[in-house]
């Protein structure tokens, strides 16, 4: 089989008149090629004037007739079926003590579904609820401002990815990212990430994706607790680790000789207990700012201009370098979307995006963030980021005086006021407060956000006009890494693996599954010379 990359292929175009195109440019005949497969799809718009796709497509045919065309092996690559169809492995490994991972957000998932698949039956625990329940609780939030504390949409099955767009994109060549996607397929994502260049799975199907783990991980001798917090953790001697665990009132010990943290930036009372522990944690910079709302038809006519109709919703992605050597920069970009209310904790205020996979909502938004150094925080404390965070969320709800998102025009933040009407009625499940986000946020950010937002406008006429801003945007990464040292332990703590985003080693889906992997993986290397 062969790899054919960089192939045109007009906007309307067929599979069928693809492959006639093909055979045309390299004067092949229809015998020549048994099979024509989309590899990888991407939108080329640099040119509005002419808007077209860049595919790559995998062949089979007559190899001698293929390999003689000189012109054809310019962009040809041999690769196996194998390659393409590449599943993580099984094996049937044992250890003294189960494995015990906590938290099931995507780098905890992977972990336990990588030690499963090697059958080491791990233990995975989770503060917060399975996605059922965790949905009704999100509701209920939405609805009536009850927030549940340990079922939001920053804790329970699946973690804060659950409630995002679902994006599996990532600027990392790891191997491993093949194998990954067609992990997802298998736990029903749509097969189209297979092709796509900015793959996404979208809330809806994410929910579907992180039920199957579950069952397989299940299904492969591994056991899965909801409503169960780690709240403390002692070792027995050098190997093992006796952890407790709090599940409705109630404490339960479990030991272990390998306890994965899969933690999530959000949990603030399980880094504050590790620190206590004395667990090695250092400061990490992060961004904060604000989520921007679009028309999505809007972001179509600037990205695709007379080609709008004829491309699904339209995405972006800005980074302006300003004089204060600060940067303004677009994040988890949510076309056909919508705001979601994101608060963890009781009296502080988060917002985040999401959209379904069709992307088929009236509007489109993205973070624009702002990046926050160390020195920027107020200690050297290691938690001192989260202070941060917390103070800043806890001035965005004082503003509301409630978990009401607080919303304004860009204009209106440009000049420093409060927002008396909005040009449009947004999506948002959570009730809106006109305020001045100027005054729930550093001047630092608000400054670098109005000459970021600024310096985009003239590039993209129109992007102040009709544009909202909701805030605050806090947890776009976590402020703390838990260091780490070449085999993935904890630099203090033998036999404790930090890992995922809340550890300060990835940043979304993808990055955080493959680390989760790539921990998982060096645990089983001690029960097995050669996997």
């Amino acid at each position: 089989m062969f790899l054919v990359n960089n192939f045109r292929v007009e906007l309307k175009e067929t599979i069928e008149e693809s492959k006639r195109k093909f055979l045309k440019k390299y004067n092949l005949k229809e015998k020549d090629i048994y099979s024509f497969e989309l590899a990888k799809k991407s939108i080329d718009a640099r040119d509005k004037n002419d808007i077209f796709y860049v595919e790559s497509f995998y062949i089979k045919g007559n190899e001698k007739v293929i390999l003689n065309n000189h012109k054809l092996r310019k962009n040809l690559k041999e690769i196996s079926e194998e390659e393409i169809e590449e599943r993580l492995p099984f094996a049937n490994l044992t250890s003294q003590y189960r494995p015990i991972v906590i938290g099931s957000g995507p780098s905890g998932l992977f972990a336990a579904y990588y030690l499963a698949k090697q059958g080491l039956k791990p233990l995975l625990f989770e503060r917060g609820k399975d996605v059922d329940h965790r949905i009704q609780d999100i509701e209920q939030f939405f609805k009536k401002q009850e927030l549940n504390l340990e079922s939001n949409v920053q804790f329970g099955e699946g973690g804060a990815g659950t409630f995002s767009d679902g994006k599996l994109m990532t600027s990392s060549n790891d191997k491993q990212i093949r194998v990954l996607l067609n992990e997802f397929v298998d736990f029903g994502a749509p097969k189209e990430i297979l092709t796509l260049n900015h793959p996404h799975v979208g809330s809806d199907n994410l929910r579907k994706v992180v039920k199957n783990m579950r069952f397989k991980i299940m299904n492969l001798g591994g056991e899965i607790y909801f409503e169960h917090k780690l709240v403390d953790f002692n070792y027995n001697d050098a190997n093992s680790i006796t952890i407790s665990i709090e599940n409705n009132g109630n404490m339960k010990s479990f030991v272990t000789n390998d306890l994965i943290l899969a933690l999530g930036h959000s949990a603030r009372d399980t880094f504050e207990m590790l620190y206590q522990h004395n667990v090695h944690i250092e400061q990490k910079s992060f961004a904060m700012g604000v989520r921007i709302e679009h028309l999505q038809s809007f972001v179509n006519e600037f990205q695709y201009g007379k080609f709008k109709e004829d491309l699904p919703a339209a995405e972006y992605k800005f980074v302006e370098h300003l004089d204060n050597n600060r940067h303004v920069y677009s994040f988890c970009m949510c076309p056909g979307g919508e705001i979601m209310a994101s608060s963890s904790e009781f009296l502080g205020n988060v917002t985040n995006g999401m959209s379904y996979y069709k992307r088929d909502s009236k509007f489109a938004n993205s973070a624009l963030l702002v990046n926050v150094e160390t020195s920027d925080f107020e200690s050297s404390h290691p938690l001192a980021g989260i202070y941060f965070q917390q103070k800043y969320e806890r001035l965005a709800y004082s503003l509301t005086k409630s978990y009401h998102l607080g919303v304004q025009t860009v204009v209106d933040f440009l000049s420093d006021k409060t927002s008396t009407a909005l040009p449009y009625k947004s999506n948002c499940q959570m009730p809106l407060k006109m305020v001045n986000l100027n005054e729930c946020l550093p001047y630092f950010i608000t400054n670098s956000l109005k000459e970021g937002i600024m310096k985009i406008d003239r590039k993209v006429n129109g992007f102040i006009n009709n544009a909202l801003l909701y805030g605050i945007e806090s947890r776009s990464s976590s402020p703390i890494r838990i260091v780490r040292d070449s085999s993935y332990q904890s630099i203090s703590h033998q036999n404790i693996y930090p890992i995922g985003e809340g550890a300060g080693y990835s940043g979304g889906i993808t990055t955080s599954a493959l680390d989760g992997i790539r921990v998982a993986r060096k645990i089983c290397e001690k029960y097995k010379e050669v996997l």
